[in-house]
């Protein structure tokens, strides 16, 4: 029996093969609880919450932990408010800091403080730490709970400390060496210790940390310099140096996923949504879609102040190659932006090569210009035989397409500079201003070429 088959006989009777109350019923919960905890929690997500915390109840220690971690946020919250002391106390403490503090922040004041009573002291403690930091700095999805070592420990020291802190404390491949004062002051690899002999001091083959995160540093900052130092950690300080914790690979590769999620929906004009799609009330879609919708209509109606003053220079001729300009000047603009968002969040364009990016990008929206002028000359001159009027669309189209290279080159690195993601600059809006300034252009070189 195949997952999604399995799924669909536990959903038709769910309560049922919880209590597993007959055969059948007990080889579908035994198949179940052996499927990987990111499914069940899907399927959790997928049905009634009545049944969810119904099933989620009959499951093991160890399960409830593992599939608690997976569920959605809003789920989390649910299943937890509904949950005996003893389970809420045994989650709680299983989650991570930077977890908690996620979680935490879809309670109310009330819930916060009671929940943070059920932790122990140095979770909590980790929590508030955390709880301090916004929730997109380095210092919001750092874990804290890692440990350094001190310069002047040997080897044999070190992997005796290791040994006995593994349980509690997470051990990564890289290991951090700070002074007295817990200032960082570099790292070593795991398996330096293994090649070096327990007498020598960590201070002997001590490396150089090829990049360190500020604690109020952004996220997406730092997830780009991980990726271009194809680091598996990152340390975290603060401004005076001092040592806060570590940003691990699987926190990475989160903050990648969540950016670029936010950068789609910036793309389409819709604000970055806080929860998932269907944890999203209708009315909220509704107001964020909806809203910049209307705008965009009422900015785009401009459109049609500019035809009607020149409506007695447009004939039936121009009016019939007006489409083509507004989407050749579109698609560049969208083309183009799109490039240089990617550019910039791969971190290939920078502040030290922008005006050689500017300068490409400008050459090759002459180049383009200047083709697609031609195509539509010939286009115009094979449908109508009218020569001048081929020179002024194609002259109109040229124009048109240069400019937006230059928009969609410029407009996202004017507003990376002004601290404004760069991916709202694509798609609706740039489009838009193109609609607008695509129509004048059209209709100024028509009106000074063929009045």
């Amino acid at each position: 029996m195949d997952t999604q088959e399995l799924l669909k006989k536990i959903r038709e009777n769910i309560e049922a093969v919880a209590n597993q109350g007959g055969a059948l019923e007990s080889s579908l919960w035994q198949s179940f609880i052996q499927l990987h905890p990111a499914d069940i929690a899907d399927f959790f997500a997928d049905i009634d919450r009545k049944n969810a915390l119904y099933a989620y109840k009959n499951l093991s220690k160890d399960l409830k932990i593992s599939v608690f971690q997976e569920l959605p946020d809003s789920l989390k919250v649910h299943i937890l408010s509904e949950l005996p002391k003893e389970d809420k106390l045994m989650i709680l403490n299983s989650l991570q800091a930077d977890e908690l503090t996620d979680l935490f922040d879809f309670f109310s004041d009330d819930e916060l403080r009671t929940y943070l009573n059920l932790l122990n002291r140095t979770a909590r403690e980790d929590v508030l730490s955390l709880m301090k930091f916004e929730p997109d700095s380095a210092g919001g999805i750092m874990d804290p709970q890692v440990f350094s070592l001190m310069e002047d420990f040997t080897v044999e020291k070190t992997i005796s400390i290791l040994q006995r802190l593994k349980p509690q404390k997470d051990i990564h491949q890289q290991l951090y060496v700070t002074d007295e004062e817990h200032h960082l002051i570099g790292r070593i690899d795991l398996q330096d210790l293994v090649l070096q002999s327990p007498a020598t001091r960590i201070a002997t083959f001590l490396k150089k940390n090829e990049y360190v995160a500020q604690a109020n540093e952004d996220q997406e900052q730092v997830a780009h310099q991980m990726v271009h130092y194809r680091l598996i950690t990152v340390p975290v300080v603060s401004d005076q140096n001092i040592f806060l914790g570590t940003i691990p690979a699987d926190t990475l590769a989160h903050v990648l996923v969540q950016e670029a999620g936010e950068d789609v929906q910036r793309i389409s004009a819709v604000t970055p949504l806080k929860k998932s799609y269907f944890e999203t009330s209708f009315m909220r879609l509704l107001y964020e879609r909806s809203g910049i919708l209307v705008i965009l209509l009422l900015v785009e109606s401009l459109s049609g102040t500019i035809l009607e003053a020149y409506n007695e220079t447009l004939g039936m001729v121009l009016m019939l190659f007006l489409p083509m300009i507004l989407s050749a000047g579109g698609n560049t603009s969208s083309q183009t932006s799109a490039v240089a968002i990617q550019g910039m969040a791969a971190g290939e364009i920078r502040a030290t090569n922008m005006f050689r990016f500017l300068k490409r990008e400008l050459l090759l929206g002459s180049a383009m210009g200047t083709i697609l002028a031609v195509t539509a000359f010939m286009r115009v001159v094979a449908t109508t035989g009218a020569y001048m009027y081929g020179i002024a669309i194609s002259c109109a189209l040229g124009l048109v397409v240069m400019l937006s290279v230059g928009l969609g080159s410029c407009v996202p690195l004017a507003l990376k500079r002004l601290h404004i993601d760069p991916a709202y600059s694509a798609g609706p809006f740039l489009a838009t201003a193109m609609d607008i300034l695509g129509i004048l252009i059209y209709c100024y070189i028509s009106r000074l070429m063929l009045s």
